[in-house]
């Protein structure tokens, strides 16, 4: 049987448990889950949540005192549906203990939200591992599916009147007095063209501007300098769009004027152009031609950039040649074409493929012009042997080497960069030279 002393213990013992376990988090209570919360304001909302409802709010968690993630950071309100809870102390069940207006903070497992609730593979950090993560959390609304579609619905309204209004005060103040095409397209030209319009299929040459009533500018090709070209009879970034060249010809100057019911409605166009935009486009027709002869005009131009490329590959072939004969190279080259000239012997093993290498380098044109090194840098260079990480001639080069020699690497364009060469350092068709020492590998 207890007696009455032993039952004060007992119970002063109870008592400084329970105060322990109160005073871990100081002015935070428990939910019967093991959550930690606090609420710093309780707003007068008497709205009750429910699975499914959309949440809006701002959130903030962290870990350790540093800030993993702020809304605040992002411009934007964040939104996420309520899910039912899937383990003790779910940041979904401390969410569903708020109401909007109210202000909290919520103590969980670090390793439970990341594993359970983000459902990431592994903890992201290890330092995180066994900790707790702070949730700052103030609920500013919480709507069903229902309210949210009606409140977009309002506000999508509201966007459609801003623009007609924004519309009308454009046309008023700028003095357009041309009425609007039977599609709502309003077509201004300044400058007559001459000649037929472009048929279907015809290839044009135009430049254009394209920007909000405000003057906020999404693309300009006059300011890149190179005409764009489009095909008549397809679309051209939007149905106002595409109407308003089938009315110009060659040399004709034109503004259009597109409510966003001809460009990119209601949904916009991503982060670019808001929802219910009306565009405004500057087009200058510069030329057009038909397909055949456009088709053509790419065919000479690509059999003349060939024949460009095999007199480069020819010329540089016979530089080639004169290089070994002038510099007195006595070796024959390898399968491949490289020139492999051993400077300096070094000892034990050739690397082989997958071997890690680290390298010093000075890389020349075959007229002596240099165009890297390594050596200047004062940092060698490392890669993986035979993964396709450097040149052909490189892998085939560095493998026939070994720890503390030097050599000299001759390589043809076939197998450095070939007929396209490395502009603006490496010609095309270019035959390099590299001074290289193999420092060590593993």
């Amino acid at each position: 049987m207890i007696n009455k002393k032993q039952l004060l213990v007992l119970l002063s013992l109870g008592m400084v448990i329970f105060f322990a376990a109160c005073s871990k988090y100081p002015g935070f209570k428990k939910t019967s889950d093991g959550l930690y919360y606090k609420f710093h304001v309780k707003g007068d909302d008497t709205t009750t949540l429910s699975t499914g409802m959309i949440l809006t709010l701002k959130l903030k968690y962290e870990i350790n005192d540093s800030v993993l993630y702020n809304s605040d950071d992002m411009g934007e309100e964040f939104m996420l549906p309520l899910e039912i809870p899937s383990y003790k102390g779910d940041i979904y069940a401390a969410m569903a203990m708020m109401k909007p207006g109210d202000s909290a903070t919520f103590i969980s497992s670090a390793d439970s939200f990341f594993l359970k609730t983000v459902r990431l593979p592994e903890v992201p950090d290890s330092s995180y591992i066994g900790q707790n993560i702070y949730f700052h959390i103030k609920l500013i609304s919480a709507m069903t599916n229902e309210q949210m579609q009606a409140k977009q619905q309002i506000e999508m309204e509201k966007l459609r009147n801003e623009e007609l209004d924004l519309l009308k005060s454009y046309i008023t103040n700028n003095n357009i007095t041309v009425a609007p095409l039977e599609s709502g397209l309003y077509f201004i030209e300044q400058v007559k063209g001459n000649g037929r319009k472009p048929a279907q299929g015809d290839i044009g040459r135009i430049h254009f501007k394209v920007s909000d009533l405000n003057g906020r500018v999404f693309f300009n090709s006059f300011e890149q300098g190179e005409p764009m070209r489009y095909e008549a009879g397809k679309e051209f970034d939007n149905k106002g769009a595409t109407e308003a060249l089938t009315l110009m010809t060659v040399g004709s100057k034109a503004t259009a004027i597109v409510p966003s019911s001809l460009a990119f409605g209601e949904q916009g166009r991503g982060q670019m152009v808001p929802p219910y935009t009306t565009l405004l486009y500057e087009f200058e027709m510069i030329s057009f031609q038909t397909k055949a002869q456009f088709e053509k005009e790419q065919k000479d131009a690509q059999r003349k950039a060939e024949a460009e490329k095999e007199q480069a590959k020819a010329e540089e072939a016979g530089k080639l040649l004169n290089y070994v004969k002038n510099n007195g190279v006595k070796v024959k080259p390898t399968a491949s074409g490289l020139y492999y000239i051993e400077t300096l012997a070094g000892k034990g093993n050739n690397p082989v493929a997958g071997s890690k290498v680290k390298v010093h380098y000075t890389g020349t044109l075959l007229d002596g012009t240099k165009f890297d090194s390594s050596v200047d840098r004062g940092q060698p260079f490392e890669f993986v042997l035979g993964q396709g990480q450097v040149i052909k001639g490189w892998d085939e080069g560095i493998a026939l080497m070994k720890k503390g020699g030097k050599a000299r690497l001759i390589i043809p364009s076939s197998i450095a960069y070939g007929p396209d060469g490395r502009m603006p350092t490496i010609p095309p068709s270019a035959t390099l030279i590299f001074e290289v020492e193999l420092i060590d590998f593993q």
